[in-house]
């Protein structure tokens, strides 16, 4: 199956992540822009087709109209698994559940990515499908980041638990910690859940800790998981360079 990814950016970052097969570029006939040549040396380097044509003609292949001149032909990404990590000693993994608009996605992956997150764990949904949207939302995060499918949530909770991985939930109960006064482990997995839907029952119930995100105010409504992870990731970062 081939997918398109827009802009500059997106196009960018799966060139340089080399993690999917990028078929051809297709570029606006009077876009010359260094960025873009740049990318067309990328491209060139990996032996990509190259097809220059007008902007009308861009503007009907893609999503939308904020594709800069710039589409590119994609296959599947790749994915990682857990074994991947095995001899780390520090190691910060997100698990991201519940989440339904491919942008607050993106825009996840965007925060988790900057803070340092080494790998996302993922439900077997087909974000693909989504590949333009969730390209441009994470800023290209989601070529350069470590992704891991959970085909089935038990077997990735158990090579966890195999690891030695704590698994930290966000999610305010009788027992949860405010973030600014909890320290983070050596080895940790993050869950986020989605506004909407939340953690699973199956994740919930393998939490070592939880944590949650003191508010100023009583309100009551849960954060977009895009705006928790930012919060969450960077607090772990900020923790990281005290060391």
């Amino acid at each position: 199956m081939t997918y398109i990814l827009e802009g500059n950016i997106s196009v960018k970052a799966a060139l340089q992540a080399k993690r999917r097969p990028v078929e051809k570029l297709i570029v606006e006939d009077k876009k010359h822009d260094p960025d873009t040549r740049y990318i067309l040396h990328l491209a060139r380097k990996r032996g990509v087709m190259i097809e220059r044509c007008s902007r009308s003609c861009i503007d009907e292949m893609a999503s939308g109209t904020t594709h800069g001149g710039m589409l590119a032909l994609c296959g599947e990404r790749e994915y990682q698994s857990l074994n991947t990590y095995r001899q780390r000693s520090v190691l910060f993994l997100a698990l991201l559940e519940g989440i339904e608009d491919p942008f607050n996605f993106g825009y996840a992956l965007r925060s988790l990515y900057a803070a340092g997150c080494d790998g996302v764990i993922i439900p077997p949904r087909n974000w693909t499908t989504s590949a333009g949207v969730v390209g441009k939302a994470s800023g290209g995060a989601c070529e350069y980041i470590d992704l891991i499918v959970a085909d089935g949530i038990e077997g990735i909770l158990k090579e966890l638990k195999e690891q030695g991985i704590t698994l930290v939930c966000a999610q305010r109960s009788e027992h949860s910690c405010d973030v600014y006064t909890y320290t983070f482990p050596d080895k940790l997995c993050l869950a986020i859940g989605g506004e909407m839907r939340g953690l699973s029952k199956a994740v919930r119930s393998a939490s070592d800790e939880n944590i949650y995100i003191p508010y100023a105010n009583d309100f009551r409504n849960a954060m977009t998981a895009a705006s928790s992870s930012a919060i969450l990731a960077f607090e772990w970062l900020r923790q990281q360079k005290l060391k």
